[in-house]
């Protein structure tokens, strides 16, 4: 060991968690009970430095971005979420629904900018055929054929099967022929029984958000995957969400990066709860990089955090803040205050100062750009994983 590890590790022995602290040291995995352990500290500090440890074990200095753009195609949705401020019936103001048309024409409208994904997620309609999901997939792909698309949430995945009237993995397949290259990882919340019964009853819960992962993982699309806290849910109910998120990667391999989401309380039925602090946010960022020793990417989504909490989470875990965005509606419209867009000179700006070195991403972690040349020249694509240090 270091001298900062012996100095991180004696900080966790007088915090009370030492033998949490020699397991992060060892690279040995957490237990549930360590998990709670570490909700329930007040040493924020030695939590925060703990997750930094395995962050640089895993990815040094490196921080990643992508140039990015988000497409919300519909705010129909039926589901009607507790915690949800986008979501629109047809006919009521504000509802709209994109034609395949107007989303290539937002694809075309970014083409002056070096976007390498397009970012689209949306609410659950049952009226929208099936042959809708396919067309807005290839109307992105016509508009910018070197695109990739990363669409569908396991949410809006469960109604596109049902819609098809086929078997999921032959959707799949021809979901991919149209153009899809991979899926977000939305629409998970919390897995926990007693908060979907409470908060989304109409939504798949968490048994069937990650077989639909499962199926998705097994034919061959990455995924990432999330938790949307500071609501109603239980550190128990938090726990037990990344264990289960640990299991399935463990059988599949599958997700790439996992993003908690804060919840933002204006304009929803949850308005009467406070929402979670920087601190909160903080304190996910680090559990979940310390629990989820098998997934790489810990990502700080900073049109949710604000960029000074994004900038601070790069040394509590986290390696990743995202893109560029362009447009975004679901988070806003929830009261989020951050840009609708950033430019990439911005973040490559925001990383910089906040000790890391920036390196552009395409959606799959190969590289496209690092400010450290020796790493990745303008231009040059390698697999992220030659680039770790330590």
């Amino acid at each position: 060991m270091t001298d900062r590890t012996d100095a991180v590790l004696e900080r966790a022995r007088t915090a009370g968690l030492g033998a949490i602290g020699e397991k992060v040291l060892a690279g040995e995995r957490l237990t549930r009970a360590d998990g709670l352990a570490l909700y329930h500290t007040d040493a924020i500090h030695v939590l925060g430095e703990l997750a930094n440890l395995v962050r640089e074990r895993l990815h040094g200095d490196l921080a990643y971005f992508n140039v990015n753009q988000h497409v919300n195609y519909t705010n129909y949705c039926n589901k009607f979420c507790q915690f949800c401020s986008f979501d629109r019936l047809p006919g009521q103001e504000g509802a709209y629904c994109l034609t395949p048309e107007q989303v290539g024409e937002k694809i075309r409208a970014q083409l002056h900018e070096p976007v390498t994904e397009v970012h689209m997620v949306a609410g659950v309609w049952p009226k929208i055929p099936y042959e809708y999901y396919l067309d807005i997939v290839r109307a992105a792909k016509e508009a910018r054929p070197e695109i990739h698309v990363k669409a569908f949430t396991m949410v809006e995945l469960d109604q596109i099967r049902k819609v098809a009237k086929k078997p999921f993995e032959e959707v799949l397949v021809e979901l991919r022929e149209a153009g899809l290259g991979s899926c977000p990882g939305g629409g998970a919340e919390i897995f926990a029984d007693r908060v979907h019964r409470e908060g989304y009853s109409m939504k798949i819960d968490g048994n069937e958000w990650l077989d639909l992962a499962r199926s998705v993982h097994r034919a061959g699309l990455r995924t990432n995957c999330t938790m949307l806290h500071g609501h109603i849910e239980t550190p128990e109910e938090r726990i037990d969400h990344l264990d289960r998120l640990r299991t399935l990667q463990d059988e599949t391999n599958g997700f790439q990066t996992y993003i908690p989401l804060s919840f933002h309380p204006e304009n929803n039925e949850w308005s009467h709860l406070p929402g979670p602090t920087a601190l909160d946010e903080l304190r996910e960022i680090a559990i979940g990089r310390l629990m989820l020793d098998n997934i790489p990417h810990v990502k700080a989504y900073w049109i949710m955090l604000s960029i000074p909490v994004a900038q601070l989470a790069l040394s509590w875990g986290a390696d990743d803040v995202d893109g560029t965005v362009v447009e975004e509606h679901i988070y806003h419209d929830a009261g989020a205050e951050t840009p609708q867009q950033v430019m990439r000179e911005e973040l490559v700006q925001w990383i910089t100062e906040a000790g890391r070195i920036p390196v552009e991403r395409d959606t799959l972690y190969n590289v496209v750009w690092s400010s450290d040349e020796v790493l990745a020249p303008v231009g040059q694509k390698a697999p992220v994983a030659a680039l770790t240090r330590g």
